[in-house]
């Protein structure tokens, strides 16, 4: 029996990116940073300095992520890393015993401090689970005007968020918060549900990078847009084949120009509609449920993000059916185009067979005059030859034989021009 070399690849995927078990009251710290092949790499190797330093063991060389618990000189909690296609992903999670609601981060527990950053950051969270607290306001923990809550797992937790960033991250801008109330969380399902909510986080910020490249995107279009309109009305009224030419040019610049702007943003509309897909998914297995009075997350997110969904997937079908008819036009012009050129062709193919026929009648009338000089200069050798004859004293009148000498001489130097065409047609064939 073969293994196939893939096994342990594919029965280990569903076990990718475990839940991992937390136990309330806890605070959790997600960041994800942009990241390269090259910085990836490099983070992979910091990666590994920090465990070694920390006495922890090492991610396997095609791990994807990774969790160890910092030593106590670092602090008392646990980093988990992940490594995803364009982006990595630190989560440290502690446990927060000071009964405040989103206190400062302590100085051990600033994410600079513990590992540098792989890179820019997109994604920062400040997720805090708290017992629950009935009274609580949360409008003066959030912004009301983006305030939603919402009911999840069931009725085990009440999450509330306005997706605003806080002023507590200098350089990065600030991070989002996000308060978790327990209403009965085990710490398997609270450790889901962070995950699942840090996920709908991450891959929100994620899919909305299609909106800026669909913003920055749109005039070209609408540009290229108004010349295929010009282009195509200008092909109404051509009729030349150097106007059809500078057109077609015309044509084939704008396509090029599309198909590179085409190619620049199919994979980040690819990777939004992919995020947006995924965030369907983790909101439905949240429970997403109403709390009352505020919009639960799921609406939110649908009222906010789906109108940037669909502006990326319109743009991105325009930019399809805009390749179609460049294709098109483009097709019919050079189509225009060929059969010009090949009215042209057969112009100048009747004008060489005109030109071949009058160089054939020509020739024909050359040659005739050829038969003619080559007989004058025969018969005149022969005129010589019969006077050398008479002084000899041949009785032979040289006038009257060079008379008769003539029909014989036109008649063999006809013949052997003839033979010598013949002879000379044979041998281009």
């Amino acid at each position: 029996m073969s293994v196939h070399f893939l096994r342990e690849a594919v029965l280990g995927e569903v076990h990718a990116r475990p839940f991992v078990p937390l136990t309330p009251p806890r605070r959790v710290l997600h960041f994800a940073f942009l990241t390269d092949y090259e910085a990836a790499a490099a983070d992979r190797q910091r990666l590994l300095t920090l465990c070694t330093s920390a006495g922890a063991s090492a991610p396997l060389p095609d791990a994807r992520h990774h969790r160890l618990t910092l030593p106590p000189t670092l602090g008392p909690g646990a980093l988990r890393w992940e490594q995803h296609s364009e982006f990595t992903t630190y989560t440290l999670d502690f446990p927060d015993e000071s009964g405040e609601l989103f206190p400062p981060f302590p100085t051990w527990a600033r994410f600079e401090a513990i590992v540098p950053p792989p890179g820019p950051l997109l994604v920062a969270v400040d997720l805090q689970i708290v017992p629950e607290q009935p009274l609580l306001d949360l409008n003066r923990l959030f912004d009301p005007a983006s305030l939603a809550v919402s009911v999840m797992d069931r009725g085990a937790a009440l999450v509330a968020t306005d997706f605003r960033a806080d002023g507590q991250l200098q350089a990065g801008g600030g991070v989002v918060r996000m308060l978790v109330q327990d209403r009965g969380l085990t710490p398997p399902r609270a450790g889901a549900l962070v995950q699942r909510l840090l996920e709908v986080e991450t891959y929100r910020l994620f899919a909305l990078l299609g909106l800026p490249e669909s913003q920055r995107i749109a005039p070209i279009v609408r540009h290229i847009e108004s010349d295929l309109t010009r282009i195509a009305r200008s092909m109404t009224e051509s009729r030349d084949l150097v106007s059809d030419n500078a057109l077609l040019d015309e044509l084939t610049l704008l396509a090029a120009e599309l198909e590179a702007e085409a190619n620049a943003a199919s994979y980040r509309f690819s990777a939004s509609r992919a995020y947006d897909g995924i965030i369907q998914q983790r909101l439905t297995a949240l429970g997403d449920l109403s709390a009352g009075e505020y919009p639960t997350i799921g609406a939110f997110l649908a009222r906010r993000l789906a109108p940037a969904m669909r502006t990326c997937t319109m743009l991105e079908d325009r930019l399809e059916t805009l390749a179609t008819k460049l294709s098109r036009s483009a097709h019919l012009l050079r189509t225009r185009v060929d059969v010009a050129i090949e009215q042209q062709n057969r112009s100048l193919l009747e004008a060489m067979n005109l030109r071949a026929r009058q160089q054939f009648r020509l020739q024909q009338t050359v040659e005739g005059l050829s038969i003619a000089a080559i007989a004058y200069y025969v018969v005149s050798l022969a005129a010589y030859l019969f006077k050398g004859l008479k002084e000899a004293g041949v009785p032979l009148d040289p006038s009257i034989g060079t008379a008769l000498s003539v029909p014989p001489i036109v008649l063999a130097v006809a013949l052997l021009v003839r033979r010598i065409r013949r002879h000379h047609g044979k041998d281009e064939l």
